[in-house]
């Protein structure tokens, strides 16, 4: 395996991690929500909601002050050093882009993480997680 390939490798591997938070937070909040209907205890379990809340709140910190988030950095900077063009490589690449990535001014971000964090921080005690 060449050097390149296993920074096209890593990156690809980033770009999944990146997904998967992603669908972590947005799937997690449709899930403690749904759960509340249903009786799903495990939405109310202390450890998965205090991640759930720290990783938006991580996400629109980081928007509010215009960074960029570190998995995006890590990727892009391992496709660099593969010498290879950002986004228009691998099958797991282009299409994990597609999901991840749109094209819009920074302030329409910023208010979509704030809407969506308070989203989850209200989730704290519409349905609040047990106390252990």
């Amino acid at each position: 395996m060449t050097n390149k390939t296993l920074l096209l490798i890593l990156a690809d591997a980033i770009l999944i991690l990146h997904v998967l938070v992603v669908c972590f937070v947005v799937l997690g909040l449709v899930a403690i929500y749904i759960g509340c209907f249903v009786k799903w205890q495990w939405v109310r379990n202390r450890f998965f909601r205090i991640m759930h809340l720290l990783v938006i709140g991580f996400v629109v910190v980081q928007s509010w002050f215009g960074a960029i988030c570190p998995l995006t950095i890590w990727e892009m900077a391992l496709r660099e050093a593969a010498s290879s063009n950002t986004y228009s490589g691998s099958f797991i690449q282009h299409w994990f882009q597609r999901l991840l990535y749109y094209n819009a001014p920074e302030w329409v971000f910023i208010v979509v993480y704030t809407v969506f964090g308070s989203l989850v921080l209200a989730s704290w005690f519409i349905v609040p997680p047990k106390k252990e």
